[in-house]
C-alpha cells in the first residue's frame, strides 16, 4: 500500500523557516518516486485549501502559488524516496495544515486541480506566530 507521510511542522517565529518532508513507502519496485508528480497543498481554519508548490515528475519542473514565491522551495530526493519544501521567511499568514499529495503522471503537476492526485498525506501543522 502506497502511503505519504509529512513531518518537519511546528511552531516558528515570523521570519523564521522549516523544512516539510513528504515521505513515501510501499512502492513496488518497479515505480519509483520520480515517476509522481508531487503538490503540497494547505489549509488553514475557515479557508479553503491552497495549492502552494508542486514538482512534476521526471525533470522535475516546478511551480509556486504566487504567495509563497521566493520564499518557499520544492525539492524531490529519488534516493530517499522523499519530497521537500523549504520554507523561508515565514509569515503568519502561512499558518496552516499542509499536505503533500501525489499523482502518477508525465504530465505538469497542478496547483489548481487538486481532484487530479491520487494519494494523500494526513498532515503536518505550521504554526508562524511571535
Amino acid at each position: 500500500q502506497v502511503q505519504f507521510v509529512e513531518s518537519g511542522g511546528g511552531l516558528v517565529q515570523p521570519g523564521g523557516s522549516l523544512r516539510l518532508s513528504c515521505a513515501v513507502s510501499g512502492l513496488s519496485p518497479d515505480i519509483s518516486l520520480d515517476e509522481f508528480a508531487i503538490g503540497w497543498f494547505r489549509q488553514a481554519p475557515g479557508k479553503e485549501r491552497e495549492g502552494v508548490s508542486c514538482i512534476s515528475s521526471d525533470r522535475g519542473k516546478t511551480f509556486y502559488a504566487d504567495s509563497v514565491k521566493g520564499r518557499f522551495t520544492v525539492s524531490r530526493d529519488n534516493q530517499k524516496n522523499a519530497v521537500y519544501l523549504q520554507m523561508d521567511n515565514l509569515k503568519p499568514e502561512d499558518t496552516a495544515a499542509y499536505y503533500c499529495a501525489a499523482e502518477y503522471t508525465y504530465y505538469d503537476c497542478s496547483l489548481d486541480l487538486a481532484s487530479r492526485y491520487d494519494y494523500w498525506g494526513q498532515g503536518t501543522q505550521v504554526t508562524v506566530s511571535s
